[in-house]
């Protein structure tokens, strides 16, 4: 069926028809363009998601990250990028594939269909000028008819009038002849005109209009056909990334059946063993006998002058009495400083005087008196802040129970051999490059190296001997090496490296033929308590944010382990305020932070700042 036959009288409508097909076209444009904006707002909301629970670098969440169950939460975030990835494709294909094509084709169907109805309006225009042509000469020719017909109705009456002249008669008899002239011309005209208007129509209706509408009916056929291709590729640009989406949940599904739970409790094991045995049985204390009261094996007041065993934390022992006391309050106690800090100098340079101030060191108490004292109070939050406070951790990490110990004293070792072969490497190269200059003195002065080459020697030889003295530790923790006194494990700079071959020997030994490793306890000095066992979130403490800021009144020089040196009129950030022992916690930047004295400095806290609050 064609619309030049069947709608030769439906102008107007199918100029409406036609633009209500553009209005549904860009219609369709305008939901797809929602699509793809949707498809972008969904991918970016998933990488956000993804990217809020990665892993924080250098925290405490990589070491957690160790577990299959983490290991298989991390691919899955990882595979939904990749799964946001593909939402992002599905947009970008929508876009140029159906958004700017349609976008496209609708200027130009709007073009095209300007110029049809341009067209049908030009021929309606002259069919109507042909008609309006028509009824003029119609009009002329009934007139001319009606007054020829009135001349000749008095050329009869002055004809049949014997009254009037002969003269008059002839008179009228021209003048009705002369009508009937001019009516057989309009006659004639009216006829030709009239066979015109009958050709322009039959062309109109049979030509020119269903030419016209059947190129508007192709054109609007050919706009649904589009708008049906557009449908499939819409439904084509998803299919086509079902599959990697479904690759990245089959991934996400292998990360979920990799998870071992037998292995992730063996991680546990490895990673809070303590290598302590239990507590041994209470000894039975007499205290019917009429005599002074002695003092148990297992006392906490026992003396090594009266030959029991000394008790201390860290080491074997079956007299331990507190299994069960949690051990940041106990530890708080046994260390926090009490000595305050030196009042500020009365010169205006403080610095001159010697060493200047100390920082704050652990004031040692009897044993029993602390254990009486945490018996009876409750500790402070930041009993433990004291007791870093107080002292740095041992170089060989003689604080840990022996398991924690051996993992970072290994962990050292490693990291201490990596520098060494990166050292080794950068003398190589510069070897090399030596070797050149010595063949082509063109390229280079050889002697320019040999500074380098010193430095990078001297360089390797501190960290082979750094790494030498973390080995002996680490043997002397597998029980490879004799224990060594307190002192001499604590002077790092006095180590003995003149056997080599020993330490080489216990370094190849390390590894447990399962590939794990074991240790004991390292002995201490005697008369000595052991702070030991500290929380390992409390080792890798996110850094504290800073509640105000600070202005140096004197200078002062941190000498000392946990100090920090300032200069008269610097101005730093405070992150911990003085707790009642003299000291405040400043940070200079990232790395540099410290205490100095609260007399020293001039505090301006932020009272917006979380745990900005005064002690007295």
């Amino acid at each position: 069926m064609s619309w030049g036959t069947e709608l030769w009288d439906q102008f107007d409508n199918l100029e409406k028809h036609t633009q209500w097909g553009i209005d549904i076209l860009e219609k369709y444009i305008k939901f797809v363009k929602e699509r793809t904006e949707i498809e972008l707002s969904y991918a970016k909301q998933l990488r956000n998601l993804a990217k809020k629970y990665q892993p924080k670098k250098n925290s405490k969440e990589e070491e957690e990250y160790r577990y299959t169950a983490c290991k298989a939460f991390l691919s899955t975030l990882n595979e939904m990028n990749d799964y946001a990835g593909q939402h992002e494709v599905i947009s970008e294909n929508m876009t140029s594939n159906i958004t700017v094509e349609l976008a496209r084709y609708v200027q130009e169907l709007k073009q095209e269909r300007k110029s049809y109805f341009h067209d049908g309006r030009k021929a309606q225009q002259h069919i109507e000028i042909c008609w309006k042509q028509l009824e003029s000469s119609k009009r002329r020719f009934e007139r001319d008819c009606k007054e020829a017909d009135r001349a000749q109705q008095y050329f009869e009456k002055m004809d049949a009038d014997i009254n009037v002249t002969k003269a008059d008669v002839e008179k009228a008899r021209q003048q009705a002849q002369v009508r009937h002239q001019m009516a057989e011309d309009s006659k004639a005209d009216y006829s030709s005109i009239l066979q015109k208007f009958n050709h322009e129509q039959h062309e109109y209706y049979y030509t020119h209009i269903p030419n016209i509408f059947q190129k508007i009916q192709e054109m609007e056929e050919r706009r649904i056909v589009r708008i049906g291709e557009s449908m499939k590729t819409y439904a084509e640009v998803d299919r086509q990334v079902i599959p990697i989406i479904g690759k990245c949940l089959d991934e996400i599904v292998k990360a979920a059946e990799s998870i071992d739970q037998k292995n992730d409790s063996q991680l546990v094991i490895e990673a809070y063993k303590s290598g302590f045995e239990p507590p041994g049985d209470i000894e039975f204390e007499d205290y019917t006998q009429p005599m002074k009261r002695t003092v148990s094996d297992n006392s906490l007041s026992n003396s090594r002058g009266e030959g029991k065993p000394e008790l201390k934390f860290g080491g074997k022992s079956k007299g331990k009495l507190w299994p069960f006391i949690k051990k940041n309050k106990l530890m708080s106690l046994l260390t926090s400083p009490h000595q305050p800090p030196p009042p500020p100098p009365a010169s205006a340079s403080p610095s001159a005087v010697p060493n200047g101030p100390q920082s704050p060191k652990q004031q040692k108490e009897p044993l029993s008196h602390r254990f009486n004292e945490f018996m009876v109070s409750k500790p402070k939050i930041h009993c433990f802040r004291s007791l870093k406070r107080g002292g740095a951790t041992p170089e060989d990490f003689s604080n840990l129970p022996p398991e924690q110990r051996r993992k970072k004293l290994q962990q050292k070792v490693d990291e201490l051999n990596k520098e060494i072969q990166k050292e080794m490497d950068q003398r190589d190269a510069i070897t090399k490059m030596k070797d050149v200059y010595l063949k082509n003195p063109q390229m280079g002065d050889p002697a320019s190296l040999d500074h380098k080459l010193t430095e990078v020697s001297q360089n390797i030889e501190k960290l082979r001997l750094e790494a030498q003295k973390f080995e002996a530790w680490l043997a002397e923790v597998e029980g490879r090496l004799p224990a060594r006194s307190e002192q001499a494990r604590r002077q790092s700079g006095m180590f003995d490296a003149q056997n080599p071959a020993t330490v080489n020997s216990c370094a190849q030994d390390r590894e447990s033929p399962d590939g794990s490793y074991t240790e004991e306890q390292s002995q201490e000095g005697e008369g000595k308590v052991l702070a030991t066992d500290f929380d390992d979130e409390f080792d890798e403490e996110e850094p504290l944010p800073a509640i105000g800021t600070c202005k140096a009144l004197y200078t002062f020089e941190g000498q000392n382990e946990g100090t920090i040196s300032v200069a008269e009129g610097e101005t730093l950030y405070v992150i911990e305020e003085d707790k009642g022992d003299g000291w405040t916690r400043i940070r200079r930047n990232e790395d540099e932070e410290g205490y100095v004295p609260t007399s020293y400095v001039e505090v301006y806290l932020d009272k917006n700042a979380k745990g900005a609050k005064t002690y007295i």
